[in-house]
């Protein structure tokens, strides 16, 4: 199977990746088909050198049947060459624990209580 995914180049704490068609069982920086583009995070959002994709080889492709990964979604989304596509739900780790929710929902409602409550008087 086929995906386009990012390998990271670049020296130690200045990432700068390529973006490539590989096959989905080569490791990350391994082996790969065709380079087709390349990130540099490095620079700032709306820098139009921070990412650079060839968008006849995107195409082609993504004909061909090639997957692209969650991060280079976003980008052929960005550059109008993908659709958008939602794959990861926010984590639920940092919400507050059942304890914590109903203690919250509580005061809450104590509180549109006591608003309330001088309103009718």
């Amino acid at each position: 199977m086929l995906s386009m995914r990012m390998t990271r180049h670049g020296a130690k704490k200045r990432p700068y990746y390529h973006i490539v068609v590989a096959d989905s069982r080569s490791p990350r920086d391994g082996k790969f088909i065709e380079k087709i583009g390349s990130y540099n995070p490095t620079l700032g959002k709306e820098n139009a050198e921070r990412v650079k994709l060839d968008a006849e080889r995107v195409k082609h492709w993504l004909s061909v049947g090639a997957q692209p990964s969650e991060r280079v979604a976003r980008f052929l989304h960005a550059a109008n060459l993908g659709p958008k596509v939602e794959f990861r739900d926010s984590p639920k780790k940092s919400a507050p624990r059942a304890k914590a929710q109903e203690r919250m929902n509580a005061e809450a409602a104590a509180k549109a209580a006591a608003a309330e409550a001088p309103a009718e008087a």
